[in-house]
């Protein structure tokens, strides 16, 4: 590795609703540059989509890049929990490829979803979802 590169961290929360950017510095405390699906479009149903998971990327890493950061650490996470799905929505992968794009070098790829160890009980009652 060149010793003149700026890491920091790049947080993508995806989810079948929304993708939100995240970059901070390299401890996580100060922020970067953000932004999200529901920031560059208009309708609500395209918040999800990869089109703007990439324009979002594109505005959050031109933020990072003006205050110096030319590489990042990418940590991706779906809603998960007990009631969410634990798999990412369709604009984690097109963010990530987006901010490889713009020029940034990428350290490493996290998934960090929260799975629950044991969890609270499932909504639903005894029975199930009955339909």
């Amino acid at each position: 590795m060149n010793d003149n590169t700026r890491w920091g961290i790049c947080y993508i929360f995806s989810s079948y609703n929304n993708t939100i950017i995240h970059i901070t510095d390299i401890s996580g405390t100060e922020t970067l540059g953000k932004s999200s699906g529901g920031i560059v479009v208009k309708s609500d149903r395209l918040e999800s989509s990869p089109t703007a998971a990439i324009m979002a990327a594109k505005s959050a890493a031109e933020q990072a890049m003006e205050k110096g950061i030319n590489g990042i650490h990418v940590k991706i996470r779906a809603p998960g929990g007990h009631n969410g799905p634990s798999t990412p929505g369709p604009g984690a992968q097109a963010a990530v490829r987006a901010l490889s794009r713009m020029g940034l070098r990428i350290g490493s790829i996290e998934e960090v979803t929260p799975m629950p160890h044991d969890t609270c009980r499932k909504k639903g009652g005894k029975r199930g979802r009955r339909v």
